[in-house]
């Protein structure tokens, strides 16, 4: 899409009033819709407006605007200017500014980010809160020389980063962290007939209600002779 004129209304304007070009071309040239060039021609649409020239303005040529009406299919074509514009230089965005009132909050903020995302680099957090790399340090030290003072606080809350800013950076630390492997810890949970069974008690007496188990038979004859055997040690002796 080709770059419009300047003030298209009031080039339109000027247009309708002084050359016998149609609708369409003119639409065409300023960039705007035919029935809006109709009803400037009916003094409808911009009224007040007062009209610009294209060609002292040096958009348009005489010979161009000629070469239009002589054939109505013909598309106006802007004038190349003959004024160069050096072209602007990207400047590059410079540290946070941080407001005076708002300084001595920094290393609160450090703290607060250095204690809740441990995950961010110190690049991130001198964007989000406009300090440096040796304050940063300081804090994590505990060496800064107010450390006794220091209250972890939100830079969020104390204004020195919007949410949007430290959404992002957590974002962007989260995406740079190696992905872990989750470790095979090996255990697994008790059945259910082990987690509620009733719990083994060791009783010092016997419960007499309970069955007892049967005794073996004993033998009458084996039992006399062991006696018996008994006894004859003790009279040899």
């Amino acid at each position: 899409m080709s770059q419009g004129p300047l003030m298209p209304k009031a080039t339109a304007v000027w247009l309708v009033e002084n050359t016998s070009l149609s609708f369409d071309q003119i639409a065409d040239f300023c960039k705007l819709h035919p029935l809006e060039v109709k009803g400037i021609a009916d003094g409808e649409v911009a009224a007040g407006i007062k009209g610009l020239d294209p060609i002292t303005t040096g958009q348009l040529t005489r010979e161009e605007i000629e070469k239009a009406q002589a054939n109505p299919n013909h598309r106006l074509k802007l004038a190349e200017s003959r004024v160069k514009l050096p072209e602007q230089k990207r400047v590059k965005k410079g540290p946070r500014y941080t407001p005076v009132s708002r300084r001595h909050d920094r290393p609160n903020a450090i703290l607060w980010l250095v204690r809740n995302h441990p995950e961010l680099k110190d690049a991130q957090i001198m964007r989000l809160v406009g300090t440096t790399k040796t304050t940063i340090q300081q804090v994590r030290d505990r060496t800064h020389w107010n450390s006794a003072s220091l209250t972890p606080m939100d830079p969020v809350t104390l204004g020195l980063c919007s949410q949007i800013d430290l959404d992002f950076e957590v974002q962007r630390a989260a995406k740079d962290r190696p992905h872990v492997e989750p470790q095979d810890q090996g255990g697994t949970l008790m059945p259910a007939e082990i987690s509620t069974a009733e719990p083994t008690r060791d009783e010092p007496f016997a419960d007499m209600s309970r069955p007892k188990p049967q005794e073996e038979n004993i033998d009458v004859n084996s039992v006399f002779a062991k006696l018996k055997q008994l006894k004859r040690s003790d009279d040899e002796e």
